[in-house]
């Protein structure tokens, strides 16, 4: 049976994959293509996640799409209401037609000589291996491992005789209304969920944390974003309020950069203002690290510091000793006494969902290659992928990306080409790792990773500003790339051609 052919093939149904099937129809209409979605519905992360007060540490409106004004009040958005502006732009845009829900992708080949990748995908329901062709292959899965989170070897952990949790995979059921609850983390899931379960009824929460993180608080609500509304076009009042909050953003980062010191004792200064008199801020809220190292946790209203305030939560710096029937037990002596355990500990990452890849029947290890335009691999051809920023919205850059797709296959289209691959001509440039990010789930991983190089265009610059540029007005003949093949007159099938 001969595979379904597309010109384009994008694998995940969350986010960005989304977006990049709207930016394909209206960017190039008549382009075929399919979402492959290993799950059985729309929304990635946040259809995942279900854990209590999840939400966006992200505004929306650089969080959301480029094309859809976010028009509701809030800015920090919770999760449902996130998946819901997924979900509507994908019935909307008539996107959601064009997604096979249970297929998770297992490898994927090239063949030069066809100019097209052989796709292979598992249907989760039967086991069964399907197999599609594609023009060009689009990466959407983000690069979080879907079935597991991460949690460390915690000594002990088997004597305890209440219920530990990750938060990737939260009981509908869980009742935790009275019940003593511990949430070991110090990210933005700990910070989330404390809040969350204090007011949701625990009789009270402890974060109980092994470094600190830099926090900082915004209003839930834009009052600019609200105001503007009221008297302008929703999608101007949007589109203004994007640049607004990028500019923020990105004077909070190269601030931060230049001036660590400044910015640490401003930092400390604005949770010392929330914070009863005489808390212990430098222990529990002033890491050894310089801001930006990691990402600051947006805490939305100051949600955290009122219910520390309340007395419902409270946070403890220390270190595991070992788990015990009632409780876990720190190395300082003390011991906490809980009744359910959250392990927000982090996540596991998978690279481009774990897929195989082959080029002309040699196997692909993505870590020896560098990335170009922090969107697709050396030697690899007719492949993207789409990764967001760590020091700013995800859908920033995704989005970016998506449309630099259309204007690198409106080039092939109007050369008659096939193929392109990126390639690096340069001996100046040297390899670094892809994320320069400190936080535990980056180092754990960061080898799996492709590398960047430490020039353009194979330098990830973490810039809206400096992509919008280059992705939206620079040369896709750049020099980085090499394009090849013929297309026939109708534009139905390539020639065959050498590499």
């Amino acid at each position: 049976m001969t595979p379904e052919h597309f010109d384009v093939l994008i694998v995940g149904a969350g986010l960005s994959g989304i977006g990049a099937g709207v930016h394909l129809q209206q960017r190039r209409p008549g382009t075929t293509y399919t979402i492959l979605e290993s799950r059985e519905s729309i929304g990635g992360t946040w259809d995942l996640f279900r854990y209590p007060g999840i939400r966006s540490d992200s505004d929306m409106h650089t969080l959301g799409y480029d094309f859809r004004p976010w028009t509701e009040a809030k800015a920090i958005a919770d999760g449902p209401s996130i998946l819901r502006y997924v979900q509507d732009t994908a019935r909307e845009e008539r996107v959601e037609e064009h997604v096979r829900f249970g297929h998770r992708v297992v490898t994927a080949s090239w063949s030069t000589p066809d100019a097209r990748w052989t796709v292979e995908a598992e249907r989760t329901d039967t086991g069964e291996r399907v197999a599609f062709t594609c023009g060009f292959l689009y990466l959407c899965s983000g690069y979080y491992r879907y079935d597991e989170g991460y949690t460390p070897d915690f000594p002990g952990i088997e004597r305890f005789g209440g219920t530990v949790i990750h938060p990737q995979h939260w009981p509908e059921d869980l009742d935790y209304a009275g019940k003593r609850v511990v949430v070991i983390g110090s990210g933005a899931t700990a910070m989330t969920l404390v809040p969350a379960m204090a007011k949701g009824g625990a009789a009270h929460v402890t974060m109980l944390q092994r470094t600190p993180t830099y926090v900082v608080s915004l209003p839930a609500e834009d009052p600019v974003a609200n105001g503007l509304r009221r008297v302008l076009p929703a999608k101007t009042a949007y589109g203004i309020v994007r640049w607004k909050n990028v500019a923020m953003q990105t004077a909070n980062y190269q601030f931060s950069r230049r001036a660590p010191g400044v910015m640490k004792r401003l930092l400390k200064f604005g949770v010392k203002m929330r914070l009863p008199k005489g808390y212990d801020v430098d222990t529990h809220f002033t890491p050894p690290y310089n801001p930006w190292d990691q990402r600051l946790c947006l805490v939305p209203d100051a949600d955290l510091f009122r219910a520390i305030r309340r007395g419902t939560a409270s946070v403890v710096t220390d270190r595991i000793a070992t788990f015990t029937e009632r409780g876990i037990q720190l190395e300082s002596g003390a011991e906490l006494e809980a009744d359910i355990i959250v392990t927000a500990t982090g996540l596991n990452l998978l690279v481009f969902g774990g897929i195989g890849f082959s080029v002309d029947g040699e196997a692909i290890d993505v870590s020896k290659h560098m990335a170009y335009k922090g969107m697709m691999l050396e030697g690899v051809p007719n492949l993207a992928f789409a990764i967001g920023y760590t020091n700013a919205s995800w859908t920033l850059k995704c989005d970016l990306t998506s449309a630099y797709l259309c204007r690198l296959l409106d080039h092939m289209d109007a050369h008659g080409q096939t193929w392109c691959r990126p390639e690096n001509s340069d001996p100046d440039v040297v390899e670094e790792p892809l994320l320069d990010f400190t936080a535990g789930y980056v180092l754990r991983a960061v080898d799996q990773f492709p590398r960047q190089g430490s020039k353009t265009p194979w330098k990830m610059r973490m810039s809206y500003a400096h992509d919008v540029v280059a992705l939206r007005r620079g040369d896709v003949d750049d020099g980085g790339i090499v394009f090849g093949g013929t297309r026939t007159r109708a534009g139905a099938s390539p020639d065959r051609v050498a590499a």
